[in-house]
Formats: C-alpha cells, structure tokens, sequence
C-alpha cells in the first residue's frame, strides 16, 4: 500500500508506531523492508527515546557497549566503533543518531510529535493516531514503542513549584549545560540515575545535599576504554556471542553459576564473590545459583556488599545510612557506580535520611525537614520513572467499543506475552508488562519483539481486514504465569519499580517477567508457528 496524504494533514498507513528509540527505528527499518508504509511519531525533536532525554552529567548504560547495540545488520556493527567497556549517553545517543542516518530512517519520522491519542475504529477496522503536531494518520496497526523508561516521575511535594531556584529531573535534563560550580545543589533520589548523577555533581558543586529515602546496592562498574585485544575477541566471534546472549535468561553475556551457595565453604564464597566485585557490574548477582530464590543464600552476597560499603564510606554512621536492610541484593535492578560510596567521604557532601528526618515540603529558598530548612540554589530530582506502563498510559488508548486502557489496567496490568492486549485488535507493544523488558538487555529483548511482530505482520499482510488480538483467557494465563514465576523468587520482597512500588496508588503487580529471554523467545516463536496460538485472528 502506498501511503495516501489528504489535504486536512490525514494521512493513511500499514503502520503508525510511537517512539524513535532502539524498538522505533528497528521497527521502521523491519517494516521498510517488508514493503509496509510506515509512519513514526517521537515527542522529542530528536531520535534517541531514552537516551534523547536522559542527558544528566554521569548517564551511562550498566551492560556493556558491545553488548547493548543492535544485532541484526552486520554493517552496523562493522562501521560503529564503541570506546569504552561502558558507553555514556552522548555515545549511545550518537550511534541512534547514526543507525537512524546508515538506514535513512529519518524520512518516516515526526519529530516534535507528542502522541495524544490512539483510538480503534470498530467498523473501518483502523487506528486513528493523533499527534500535538496537527499530524492524524490513520493505519491498520499500531505499535507502541514507548519504552518502559520513559515516563520521568517528579513527584508531587507540597510547595515545590514556589522555589526559586533551578530545578531539574534526571530524565528531562535539558540540552544545555547545567552549572554547577559555586552552587548548593539538593539530590533527591538514590537510585540508580541518582548513583550515577550524584559523584559528578559533588565534583563541581560548592555542597551537594543528598536526601536518600531507600539506599541501594551498586557494584563497581571499573569502566575503562575497550582494549584492541577486546575489540578483536568481539569481531572475531560476535556472531557466536550474540547466539550465546540471545538463548541466555538476561540476554547479557554474564557468567551464570551452576552451583548453590551452600556448595562451597566460605572461604570459596568469598573468593568467588571478590573475584566478582573486581571484575565489576551487574555479573556479581550471578555469582551462585540461588540468590535469587533463597533467602538465606542471597543474604551471603548482601553482606559481603555491606561490608565493601562500609570499608568505602570513611564515616560509620554514613556507611549505616547508605547500607540496603530492605530488600535482597538484586530484586531492585542492581546499579552501577563510578565512585558513588566514596563521594560521601567529601567534605562538601551532606547525606540527609529521609526515614530518620522526612521531607515535609519545598520552600522557595529549599527543602523543608521539619522546622528547618536546607538553603538551595538548585534541586535535582532523580526520582525515576513510571515505568513500563507509564508512557502507555499518558496515551488516550482506546480500543474496540471505546473501551480504554487505562480503564482495562485500572486494577494492573494484563497483557498477553506483553505483546498484545485483549480487546485492542492490531495493536502491539514492545517490551510491554507481562514480557522480560527490564530484567534484561533491553536492546535483546527489543530486536526479540520487533522481529516478532514483524513476523505477525507480514503474515497478515496479504489479508488487509482480518484482524489479531489477544484471547482473554490466553491473557489470563499469561498473567498468572508472569505472577507465579516471580513468586518463586525473591523478586516480589522488594518494594520496587518492578512492582509499581514508586508511584503512589499504582496497582503493585510485578511487571516484568522472570522467565528468562531465552525461554521467552522460544515460547514466543513457538505461539507464533503454532497459528499464534492464544491469539484470535478474525
């Protein structure tokens, strides 16, 4: 189909996806090359989804460059040179930035076009998607490509639009150099954007104030710029590496242990984990089996933690401060630090503990403890993100009869494989609830579900009115699932953003799913060979 433009700036297409992140652009280039008419719409005016917005000085990625990059075309990966072991945001943001120009994906982009509403057509069998810049196309699907950290959460505290200051979000930061020098700043938020936020601000600012409600762990991430010799071992066997990462549970080369905890003595324990914690990032959670389902096992790996933290943090009451005693090490996404323990052993850093002293409001002049107040030239929010479901549901969905999203979600979450929901035919979302996403190399479980529902919509090419959507019952199923594999893990303890847990009134429903990518994957195309079973096709 040729895509039609009408004079009233309607314009009619295969498919409308929203977003031009990783999942966008490999949509348009997957659908391209299918003969499919595409038309993408982004919010910023620039591609790049969440590496377009979170610019905050120390932004970097906590699974190797090498690794977080697309797979599916080898020019890419021969042409783009990664620097370091692990990129910063100026550099993933680059290499969007050349995928979009290599494949000339720019053409089927609207940038500065907010999506406001998706709204199904029962009896012309379409979606009509509206953007905030005047732009309607009309298509037979839709596909959400939103990521699910994309949503920024600032949150609503009494009085913080009176101060007088500058006032910023980690994941809105603007484009422009942000001062520092001279200056007393506040972070509010220690999780994983404030870990990494917090060490550079402290380098240039006059005091920083951190206000820490719930610590977290963090490995070392010993970031250095990638060796020849690493350059090399990665050319040479990248095909195999990324078969390797592809069947793996997190779609990351780690080196996942085949023993429990309790299979060696503690001397070895020890070894192991100290082995782990200098050769740095998230590998260290794999170090045994079963930290992940045995309480008294992953109790071993947090008090080894502790211990690195409290030998790191010169002031024992700080490093009790900073210490996790809420949760197990690894159901909260495990960060990545440059540094982070010792830049409160500065003298111009201040740790408030906001379960000890909370936070009553923002004054114009700064944050109100109580009766007193800390003087601010400048508040930093890194409060993270409504995720997986929040950029979705800021979106006017609505699918057969009117009926919306956010009223289908209303108690939680349902979806089926995160691909599909019942009751909004030809709609698709990437890495949505109820599909590993956030639990692993997102670029992986991105090109995962692009090239899934590429296969849908080929398949459907040829019969222009049938339609697919998720069964209920199907739906159901895998929503019982998603729940009853993460009850078998430590993973629901912890009051997360895997849970919801950081938006207040949002349904606490454990949105990942644990399962495994590789597992995942082989379920997904077994559905799809299987007449995609659990699917209505009408």
């Amino acid at each position: 189909m040729n895509a039609q433009t009408h004079h009233d700036q309607t314009s009619i297409y295969d498919v409308v996806i929203v977003g031009a992140g990783f999942a966008g652009l490999y949509l348009i280039h997957l659908l391209r090359s299918r003969g499919l008419t595409v038309r993408c719409f982004e919010a910023g005016d620039g591609v790049g989804g969440t590496w377009y917005w979170n610019r905050y000085p120390g932004a970097r990625c906590d699974v190797e460059s090498q690794e977080y990059s697309f797979s599916f075309n080898k020019e890419l990966e021969r042409e783009w040179r990664w620097t370091e072991r692990y990129s910063d945001q100026t550099q993933i943001l680059g290499y969007l930035n050349f995928v979009a120009d290599r494949l000339e994906l720019r053409r089927d982009i609207a940038l500065s076009a907010r999506v406001q509403s998706a709204i199904f057509d029962d009896i012309r069998k379409r979606w009509t998607v509206q953007a905030s810049n005047g732009e309607t196309a009309i298509a037979r699907f839709c596909i959400m490509a939103t990521g699910c950290l994309s949503a920024a959460q600032l949150p609503n505290i009494k009085g913080r639009d009176s101060f007088k200051g500058e006032l910023y979000h980690t994941g809105q930061w603007p484009h422009h150099d942000v001062d520092f020098e001279g200056k007393h700043v506040g972070v509010i938020g220690t999780g994983s954007s404030g870990i990494q936020v917090i060490p550079q601000i402290a380098q240039r600012a006059k005091h920083l104030t951190v206000f820490q409600r719930t610590p977290n762990f963090s490995i070392p991430a010993w970031n250095k710029p990638l060796s020849p010799e690493k350059i090399a071992d990665w050319n040479m066997n990248r095909d195999d590496y990324r078969a390797i990462a592809k069947k793996s549970r997190s779609g990351i080369l780690y080196e996942y242990a085949t023993r429990s905890v309790f299979d060696v003595n503690e001397d070895e324990r020890l070894k192991e984990y100290e082995a782990r914690w200098l050769r740095g990032g998230a590998n260290f959670v794999h170090a045994f089996n079963d930290l992940f389902l045995d309480e008294k096992a992953n109790e071993t790996a947090a008090a080894f933690v502790k211990e690195k933290i409290r030998s790191r943090v010169k002031d024992p009451q700080i490093a009790k401060i900073l210490t996790p005693n809420d949760h197990p090490i690894g159901t909260k996404r495990i960060c990545v630090d440059t540094d982070y323990y010792e830049t409160y052993n500065r003298k111009n850093v201040t740790l408030v503990d906001l379960r000890k002293e909370p936070m009553t409001g923002i004054s114009p002049e700064g944050i109100a403890l109580g009766d007193r107040i800390i003087p601010l030239d400048m508040i930093v929010f890194a409060t993270g993100f409504d995720a997986v479901t929040g950029a979705l549901l800021r979106i006017d969905i609505r699918g057969q009869n009117g009926l919306t999203l956010k009223e289908t979600w209303q108690e939680g979450p349902k979806s089926y494989l995160g691909l599909a929901v019942a009751g909004f035919p030809n709609l698709f979302i990437v890495t949505g609830p109820g599909s590993p996403s956030i639990t692993t190399n997102v670029v992986m479980a991105i090109e995962q579900h692009v090239e899934w529902i590429g296969r849908c919509v080929t398949d459907l090419k040829s019969k222009p009115d049938v339609m697919i959507e998720a069964r209920s019952d199907a739906q159901e199923n895998w929503v019982q699932h998603v729940r009853d594999v993460a009850a078998g893990t430590l993973f629901p303890k912890a009051k997360s953003w895997y849970m919801g847990a950081n938006i207040p009134g949002k349904p606490q429903v454990f949105l990942p799913y644990i399962g495994g990518l590789g597992n995942y994957t082989r379920l997904c195309d077994e559905i799809a060979t299987d007449n995609y079973r659990g699917f209505l096709i009408y």
